[in-house]
């Protein structure tokens, strides 16, 4: 048995994907030659707790795809809502410039690490797998060390960061 063909357009698609919050992390590593590398992301989910390991994934066009590939570890930070303005930051423009005047620590392994104290969480991990699936590879992380903090998420939603979600009133009540 094979999957249909799907019913609807790209753009539809999306939209509906949209209508489903997530958390906003930015995910760094460093490059072969030692330049710390990172991006937004949004598509990140638990997987396991025995062993501890978390997953996210990158379209296959992007320019970082090369360097988590052959990184041995990573770092997820969880963003809190204070920190909308470093989600920007890490979403568009060159990444020669997103570390600019940024406070940066490194990991115990090494891996460049966020040095801001209002990230909601992190989590330290070995790259375990990667799986391509359609325009995007899996990242499956084995978390190695993490830790957490208490206060407001950043949110992802309908398309756009979201702190305070708008309920749609609802028809005919």
């Amino acid at each position: 048995m094979t999957a249909l063909s799907p019913d609807f357009d790209q753009q539809y698609f999306r939209s509906a994907l949209g209508r489903f919050a997530t958390g906003v992390t930015i995910v760094t590593t460093e490059t072969s030659d030692g330049r710390p590398w990172g991006l937004t992301v949004s598509s990140f989910n638990a997987v396991s707790l025995e062993p501890p390991m978390v997953l996210w994934s990158l379209a296959q066009r992007a320019s970082a795809l090369p360097h988590f590939l052959a990184a041995q570890r990573y770092v997820i930070h969880v963003l809190s809502a204070s920190q909308l303005h470093l989600a920007k930051r890490f979403a568009k423009g060159p990444q020669e410039e997103r570390f600019d005047g940024l406070s940066i620590k490194r990991s115990e392994s090494g891996v460049p690490m966020l040095a801001d104290a209002d990230t909601a969480a992190w989590f330290e991990c070995y790259n375990h797998a990667q799986h391509p699936a359609g325009d995007h590879t899996i990242f499956v992380g084995q978390v190695e060390r993490c830790g957490r903090r208490y206060g407001q998420p950043l949110v992802y939603h309908a398309g756009d960061f979201d702190l305070t979600p708008s309920i749609e009133p609802i028809s005919g009540h």
